[in-house]
């Protein structure tokens, strides 16, 4: 949808003692039963749900200590401001003060000591609160892991070859268009260097996904930052917890190297409060995506499925409560046309409970087919993750009926992963012959070539 006016926000001054809460901190308080349930449908046993069950409870034991403090440093500064008004009344008077004096001076160590442990308490409520996941829908399946979650649909048929049909690496390494050996010179492991058709593929596809996106579904193209504060990597859920999945650089300043261009897109309005009626907002970008991939040592080595730096793109909606459910089945659908239009079949999935990433109330996967591995395999990830995220970057807006300012709901999702989209199509599309064929749609973005074949 298009974009609302230009002056349709004004900037917030954030106070910083207001505590980062990305729950609704009076469910915590009122309802902290009911949350603790919600939250711990998240993992079914072990030492996870254990540790979550815990950090939950140490959660609103911190926030009862934090609002105790407020409240005994409130009456100790009312009891120095009575002190202080009866010493000038004493002063006026002619008496003696020296007891009143004393006893203001004991009541400003009492205020030091209490602020000191209230920055403690905070310190360590902070810490936590960013460390909480989502609370999942209860539209979520539950379960225990991947093998739970749902087959929505499905669309297309599979292909069905003449041949064995080969791996993405093994078509493109013979076509000459992928050197996977000249990458790990230059940059070591996990590193791809794409060639002549195979470089100009991974362009087609990236100004066709912008074109149909920015063209057919109302999304605004953005150029964001690569490199962004650890405050922007808070916002959308990255920092503190995932930290070792990010590439850092130090210097003057700290800045990470963006994962995914959500964590520009989402936190655009960081700190703002915006009209209703700009909403809904919804923005796109290509972007480099950087990822150390922590923990995925050993897991799909060969080829270009799992590596450092890829290509992406993002497709982000700030808007609604009311209306975030139905926009992420909008969204889901606008990344499943990229793959209609390419004519390269694939499933949508729910995830389970336990499967959902950490800032997400709801998800819904894309898995293409990928007759090489004999599998399907993800290649977006939609998620709605409600409040979430705009509680942690503190993004409202003003509803249109003037009532208090709420937070907005903010969605994201691949649109597609590119990188895992030419794979796609080296599998889906190799020949008998080794040749690739260019599926129609992206041929006019290839200078008319219908054919990836050896290059000399």
């Amino acid at each position: 949808m298009p974009c609302g006016p230009a002056n349709g926000r004004t900037r917030l001054v954030v106070n910083v003692r207001v505590i980062p809460f990305m729950l609704d901190p009076r469910t915590l308080r009122e309802n902290h039963d009911t949350l603790r349930t919600a939250l711990l449908r998240r993992h079914g046993s072990g030492q996870t749900y254990a540790k979550l069950g815990a950090d939950l409870d140490r959660l609103l034991t911190l926030d009862d200590q934090r609002r105790r403090l407020v409240q005994s440093a409130q009456e100790l500064e009312q009891q120095r401001n009575e002190l202080s008004r009866q010493i000038g009344a004493k002063k006026r008077a002619g008496d003696d003060t020296a007891a009143l004096q004393q006893n203001v001076h004991a009541l400003k160590q009492q205020l030091e000591a209490a602020a000191a442990e209230r920055e403690q308490t905070e310190a360590a409520l902070n810490d936590l609160a960013l460390r909480i996941p989502n609370v999942p829908d209860a539209s979520v399946p539950v379960g225990a892991g991947e093998s739970d979650n749902v087959v929505v649909r499905t669309w297309g048929e599979l292909p069905k070859f003449p041949f064995a049909p080969r791996q993405h690496f093994e078509v493109a390494e013979a076509l000459g268009v992928l050197d996977l050996e000249s990458a790990a010179r230059l940059a070591g492991a996990r590193f791809a260097l794409l060639k002549g058709a195979g470089a100009l593929l991974e362009r087609a596809l990236i100004n066709f996904m912008l074109d149909l996106h920015t063209s057919a579904h109302g999304y605004r193209e953005i150029v964001p930052p690569f490199l962004v504060n650890p405050a922007t990597m808070r916002g959308t859920g990255q920092l503190p917890k995932f930290e070792e999945d990010l590439f850092k650089i130090g210097g003057e300043r700290t800045l990470y190297l963006i994962p995914t261009a959500e964590v520009p897109l989402t936190n655009l309005h960081g700190g703002e409060l915006l009209d209703e009626a700009r909403l809904p907002e919804l923005v796109t970008a290509y972007s480099p995506c950087f990822r150390s991939e922590a923990g995925s040592y050993g897991k799909d080595t060969r080829g270009i499925l799992r590596v450092h730096q890829f290509n992406k793109v993002e497709l982000v909606n700030i808007t609604t409560p009311e209306t975030s459910h139905e926009a992420l089945e909008t969204m889901t659908r606008s990344a499943e046309k990229v793959l209609q239009l390419l004519g390269i079949p694939y499933r949508v999935v729910a995830l389970c409970t336990a499967d959902l990433g950490f800032a997400a109330a709801k998800t819904y996967d894309i898995e293409v087919w990928l007759p090489g591995q004999n599998c399907y395999r993800e290649i977006s990830s939609c998620s709605n993750c409600t409040d979430f995220q705009a509680r942690r970057a503190n993004i409202r807006y003003r509803p249109a009926d003037g009532g208090k300012p709420r937070f907005v709901h903010t969605l994201n999702g691949s649109g597609l992963a590119v990188g895992r989209t030419w794979i796609a199509i080296m599998e889906n599309c190799q020949q008998a012959d080794g040749s690739v064929l260019v599926p129609p749609v992206l041929r006019p973005y290839m200078r008319g070539l219908e054919r990836i074949v050896v290059e000399n």
